[in-house]
């Protein structure tokens, strides 16, 4: 299958977040979590977002799906280095053929991957006025190593799954807590997940236009000082691109946002105001049971949702 951050045609898909730590599967239909289930990953089956070992983690999904009386058809996430983003700038095309080849053209340039090598996608984030009159597109492009879909694919359909889509965890991430009724479009937030993979997302409003893996973990010593210092490189890679907004805040989730100590010495070091989100954002999680922990199933809730951010 293609590699898409389009829609989802289906109604209340599975999101399945497979973190480096955990598996964490949410269904949601109706603004509320219908089903909400996790597992422990064992080391060495996925490393910093890539899959290591296909067959361990296809027998890993057979049980986590077997046990957990899930639904077959999921939709992916994905976050590792092996992923490109970036905002081109293009005169506004309203002839989807057309855009489409002009966004490839462009993407051969802005993108250091090979197109054969890759999936591509893309999604117009807005239009603004240009200088003669006419209106340009700001476009967010995604680059993905062909190859590191195609062994995540495997592992999956191995395990008896059929992957519904596949999407950015960093969208899926924004998609869930870039809630209405913050700020306008005069600033962006930086939104960090600190799971078994830190990913980090800049977004204007819901719209993401930068991501990456960091580096950090959250259970590293010294790991406020460590990652607020990745936390500013991507904040300062970000305000290099062209009509880059301002950050005002830093918004934290995953497990490793439930450490009191670090979510304030990040706010030390980054000398911004540092908040943890609530876990589903506004979406009603009274049906995960007791023992799981809800920071697991942001991603995943965000995977379901299955809207383009």
């Amino acid at each position: 299958m293609a590699f898409s951050l389009r829609k989802s045609s289906g109604h209340g898909v599975t999101g399945l977040d497979i973190d480096s730590d955990y598996l964490a599967a949410v269904q949601v239909s109706g603004g509320r979590v219908v089903r909400g289930v996790s597992r422990e990953l064992p080391d060495g089956v996925v490393r910093d977002g890539e899959v290591v070992d296909g067959l361990a983690l296809s027998e890993e999904l057979r049980g986590f799906v077997r046990e957990a009386g899930l639904p077959r058809e999921v939709r992916l996430g994905v976050t590792n280095q092996q992923i490109v983003v970036r905002v081109i700038a293009l005169p506004r095309i309203d002839d989807e053929r057309q855009r489409d080849a002009a966004v490839r053209f462009q993407a051969a340039e802005a993108i250091a991957m090979p197109l054969g090598e890759a999936v591509l996608d893309y999604q117009v984030a807005g239009h603004e006025p240009a200088a003669d009159g006419t209106q340009n597109m700001q476009v967010v492009v995604v680059a993905a190593r062909r190859t590191m879909i195609e062994g995540l694919l495997h592992a999956t359909k191995t395990a008896g799954l059929k992957a519904e889509g596949i999407d950015l965890d960093a969208f899926a991430l924004v998609r869930m807590l870039a809630t209405g009724g913050h700020g306008t479009d005069d600033t962006a937030r930086v939104f960090c997940h600190l799971g078994g993979v830190t990913n980090l997302a800049v977004a204007v409003g819901a719209t993401c236009f930068f991501t990456r893996p960091l580096a950090s973990s959250s259970d590293s010593p010294d790991s406020g000082a460590l990652l607020a210092d990745e936390i500013r490189l991507s904040i300062d890679y970000y305000m290099t691109q062209a009509r880059a907004r301002p950050i005002d805040e830093v918004v934290l989730s995953g497990p490793g946002s439930s450490d009191a100590a670090l979510v304030d010495d990040l706010g030390a070091h980054l000398g911004l105001p540092v908040i943890v989100a609530e876990p589903l954002g506004r979406i009603d999680a009274s049906a995960l049971s007791a023992g799981e922990d809800p920071h697991r199933f942001t991603v995943a809730a965000g995977l379901s949702l299955g809207a383009a951010a």
